[in-house]
């Protein structure tokens, strides 16, 4: 069956670094605009970064210079890299695959159009 299982989250310090994972089984992986989202409490959830099938990338302003995303595509992993962390990047971290909205495109960082969700691994920066 379709299954997105993150891992890589715990606890840094600020200005630390962490890379996440995300295990693809049960679809075509290289097919699908894949997605990283994070939500904190009481905030909504945030669009990080998105790759398409040829690699092309899409990042929110909020991350950009320091999280970078990838695929392997032998592996079915997406990865997100995360650098110089602060606290305002302390949240609950996704990974999401638009399986039915075709390749990435200007919607790529907006959550709607994500279809299948891993159940989120804690990020947790500290001072």
């Amino acid at each position: 069956h379709v299954q997105l299982v993150e891992s890589g989250g715990g606890s840094v310090q600020t200005g630390g670094s962490l890379r996440l994972s995300c295990q693809v089984s049960g679809f075509s992986f290289s097919t699908y605009c894949m997605g990283w989202f994070r939500e904190a409490p009481g905030k909504a959830r945030e669009g990080l970064a998105a790759i398409d099938r040829a690699g092309t990338t899409s990042y929110a302003d909020s991350v950009k210079g320091r999280f970078t995303i990838s695929r392997d595509h032998a592996k079915h992993i997406l990865y997100l890299q995360m650098e110089n962390l602060n606290s305002e990047d302390t949240a609950m971290y996704y990974c999401a695959a638009a399986s039915k909205s075709g390749p990435c495109g200007s919607w790529s960082l907006s959550h709607s159009r994500y279809d299948v969700w891993g159940q989120g691994t804690q990020v947790t920066v500290s001072s």
